[in-house]
C-alpha cells in the first residue's frame, strides 16, 4: 500500500483541482491551507468548519505531517539550532535568531549542497536530495508553533543547508506561501530572504516569480580567488554574476544584499575592501560583512578585529551600507552543518 502525501507538499493549485475532481468546491482550498498554516491543524478531524465527509476524504487520501525534532540547542544568547529528523532518516538545520523585538529563522532548503564551497562545512558531506515543498514550510511551521507568540517570528531567510536555487520549484513554491496573506503565513515579501551561491540561471525567474528579497554570496573581489573558495564561479565568473545583478527585477525601494565572509589572509585586505567598492558601484546594493565562524578542521581563519573594522570602514566612506555580521550561537555548533555532524552516531 503506497504511503498517503503529505498535504504540505502539494500547491494550493493542486489541491484546487483534487477537490474539483471530487465534486468539492474550489473556495474549501483556502479553508484547509489556513487551518494548516494559520491555525497549525494537525489532522483533518480539528477542522470544524468543513463537513465530516469532505474531512474523512482528506484523511483518506493526505496525511499533515511533522517533522522529527532530533535535538534542540540554546545558546546563551537566545539563539536555537534544531535538528529536524525526515521521513527517509535524513537530517536538516534550521536556527532560531532572536533579534531586538523580533526572530529570525535561517531553514534549508536541501540535505546537503553540492556547490563545494571550501569554507562551508554543510558542502563538505556533499549532496544528498532536494528538501520538498512540505519539508521547507514545516521548518517554519513547526517552530512557529514553538514559539510564545508566533508574530514575533517576523523574518525568514533561506541561508541554511543547501543551495535554494539548485532546488528552484519547491523552493519558489514555498516562498510564495510564506507570503501569501489569505491562506499561508502572511510574510511580508521583504522580511523573506533568498541567499544564492550564484546561480545565474535561475536569477531573473525568481525575481519575476517571487516578492522576496535576494542576497548573493560573492566573497571575492576577483575570479582566481573566487574560483579556490566557490567551484560555482567557474561557471557563472563574476563578471556574468554581476550583469545578471544589474538585470534583477528588483522590487521598488530594494536592494540586493552583497554577503562577503571574511577569512583571514584570502580576501580581507584593504586592496579587496577597494576592488568589492568598485565592483558592486553599478548595483542597487548593500553588504553584509560576515567574519568566518571557524569550525574543527577548517582550512581557514577568522581576521583580526582591526582588519575587519578597517575593511568596513573603508566600504563606509565609499557610501556603501555595509554592517558587520556577528555570529549568534557560537556555543551551540553555530557554522551550518554542525550539528548534524555532531549527530550523525545519533541514534535515538
Amino acid at each position: 500500500m503506497m504511503a498517503k502525501p503529505d498535504i504540505k507538499d502539494i500547491t494550493g493549485e493542486q489541491l484546487t483541482t483534487w477537490l474539483e475532481k471530487g465534486g468539492i468546491s474550489p473556495y474549501r482550498t483556502g479553508q484547509i491551507l489556513r487551518w494548516i498554516y494559520k491555525r497549525q491543524a494537525d489532522s483533518f478531524e480539528q477542522m470544524t468548519d468543513i463537513s465530516k465527509e469532505i474531512r474523512s476524504r482528506l484523511s483518506l487520501h493526505f496525511t499533515i505531517g511533522r517533522p522529527e525534532k532530533i535535538r534542540v540547542e540554546q545558546s546563551e544568547d537566545g539563539s536555537k539550532k534544531y535538528l529536524f529528523g525526515l521521513e527517509d532518516g535524513n537530517r536538516i538545520e534550521s536556527v532560531l535568531i532572536p533579534e531586538r523585538g523580533h526572530f529570525t529563522l535561517c531553514i534549508s532548503s536541501q540535505v546537503g549542497c553540492a556547490q563545494g564551497c571550501r569554507f562551508c562545512l554543510t558542502g563538505k558531506g556533499g549532496f544528498v536530495r532536494n528538501l520538498s515543498r512540505g519539508e521547507i514550510l514545516a521548518q517554519v511551521r513547526d517552530i512557529q508553533r514553538d514559539l510564545a507568540d508566533p508574530k514575533y517570528l517576523t523574518n525568514i531567510v533561506l541561508m541554511g543547508m543547501g543551495e535554494p536555487l539548485a532546488n528552484y520549484r519547491n523552493v519558489v513554491d514555498a516562498l510564495n506561501l510564506l507570503t501569501d496573506t489569505a491562506a499561508g503565513f502572511s510574510f511580508a515579501g521583504r522580511r523573506v530572504t533568498l541567499s544564492t551561491a550564484g546561480l545565474v540561471s535561475r536569477l531573473a525567474d525568481l525575481g519575476k516569480e517571487t516578492t522576496v528579497n535576494l542576497a548573493i554570496s560573492l566573497n571575492a573581489t576577483d575570479n582566481r580567488a573566487r574560483d579556490r573558495l566557490m567551484p560555482i564561479n567557474k561557471k557563472f565568473p563574476i563578471e556574468q554574476l554581476l550583469d545578471a545583478c544589474r538585470r534583477y527585477p528588483l522590487k521598488p525601494h530594494r536592494r540586493i544584499t552583497f554577503e562577503y565572509i571574511l577569512l583571514k589572509g584570502i580576501n580581507d585586505s584593504e586592496k579587496d575592501a577597494g576592488r568589492l567598492a568598485r565592483l558592486l558601484r553599478p548595483v542597487k546594493s548593500k553588504i553584509n560583512l560576515i567574519p568566518f565562524n571557524a569550525y574543527e578542521g577548517s582550512e581557514f581563519q577568522r581576521p583580526e578585529e582591526p582588519v575587519i573594522e578597517q575593511f568596513q570602514q573603508i566600504l563606509l566612506r565609499k557610501n556603501y551600507t555595509a554592517i558587520i555580521r556577528r555570529s549568534k550561537g557560537q556555543d551551540i555548533s553555530a557554522a551550518c552543518g554542525q550539528l548534524q555532524v555532531k549527530s550523525m552516531g545519533d541514534t535515538r
